[in-house]
């Protein structure tokens, strides 16, 4: 089992619509959010990255809206990296109704995160060079690919 790695976020007035509940459009940037905080928790920013003229473009997107969050409504970011290869990555999104940060801190091993489910879904991306070929991780910055690696592949005795 992954760690879910977990992200606050209080919804804010401009991402909702005229029937008052967020934008679906928002949450796909919430995915990437979640993507950027679980780089971080590697010890890694995207801008670092991105200088090295690596970038992770998406590739495939699946979201599943079950139900929605309204302004002013606390949210997480709930995401894992379920595959990762030196060449592509898939990571899965949950995003649930609270501030699981709050009560379960950065990280949380468990199949699913707890509480209502607002919508859930997954990206795939590949590693690309700064003029969009693809290249390995594993070749072209090594030291990336283990911190990366390393997170995405925790086992359950290191959490």
């Amino acid at each position: 089992m992954h760690t879910w790695y977990l992200h606050a976020l209080r919804v804010r007035y401009q991402e909702t619509d005229p029937m008052k509940v967020v934008y679906h459009a928002n949450y796909l940037n919430w995915f990437e959010i979640g993507r950027t905080e679980w780089v971080r928790h590697a010890g890694i920013s995207y801008r670092d990255m991105e200088d090295r003229g690596l970038l992770l473009p998406v590739t495939h997107l699946e979201a599943s809206f079950e139900q929605p969050a309204r302004y002013d409504d606390w949210v997480t970011v709930c995401t894992r990296a379920a595959e990762m290869s030196a060449l592509r990555v898939r990571f899965q999104t949950r995003i649930v109704m609270g501030d699981l940060a709050a009560s379960h801190g950065p990280s949380l091993m468990a199949e699913e995160p707890p509480g209502g489910v607002l919508v859930a879904g997954s990206t795939r991306h590949v590693w690309v060079n700064a003029a969009w070929k693809p290249v390995r991780l594993d070749r072209e910055a090594p030291e990336l690919y283990r911190k990366l690696k390393a997170l995405a592949d925790m086992p359950d005795s290191a959490q």
